[in-house]
């Protein structure tokens, strides 16, 4: 019940309980126990809500850093990674295989001030040996919801 319970959740985290045991064929109680359960032991972390900022009036820029650093002896990444996710601009950091080492999401106001924090606080962090910044221009899918408007081909059909 457990990993049909989590995959349920991670695509709909708003499903009413009476629903999700109906789906899974246990009584609420069991599935009101078993999401207590997964809190209290890290699995489930937080409940997230996926918005598309660009259907808001709102001035949003997210960006992709990718960082290249030297890992500490006896820590290997995770001191630098703990430093970095400490910002409160950044929303998400990974431990990436590949010709870089972590790979940062951050949010901004503008290119100007994920810029900043860039060369500001990222790059003279005494690990860092590099970075290469993308900015994110137009999201298709996120968290697995396609956001991307789908066209429907208005053009006529012509038989032979």
């Amino acid at each position: 019940m457990r990993e049909e319970l989590l995959r349920i959740i991670e695509k709909n985290s708003r499903i009413d309980l009476k629903e999700l045991a109906v789906i899974l064929g246990v009584e609420e109680i069991d599935v009101v126990n078993e999401m207590a359960a997964m809190e209290s032991e890290g699995i489930i972390c937080g409940y997230h809500t996926l918005i598309d900022w660009e259907k808001t009036s709102i001035e949003k820029v997210s960006a992709l850093i990718e960082v290249r650093v030297t890992p500490q002896r006896g820590q290997g990444f995770d001191r630098i990674a703990e430093r970095i996710y400490k910002y409160p601009e950044v929303n998400a950091v990974y431990l990436i295989s590949g010709g870089f080492d972590l790979l940062i999401t951050l949010e901004g106001k503008s290119l100007k001030e994920v810029s900043a924090f860039v060369s500001d606080k990222l790059a003279p962090l005494e690990s860092v040996l590099s970075t290469a910044t993308h900015f994110i221009l137009k999201k298709y899918k996120d968290h697995g919801t396609v956001l991307a408007r789908q066209y429907e081909d208005l053009r006529e059909k012509v038989s032979p």
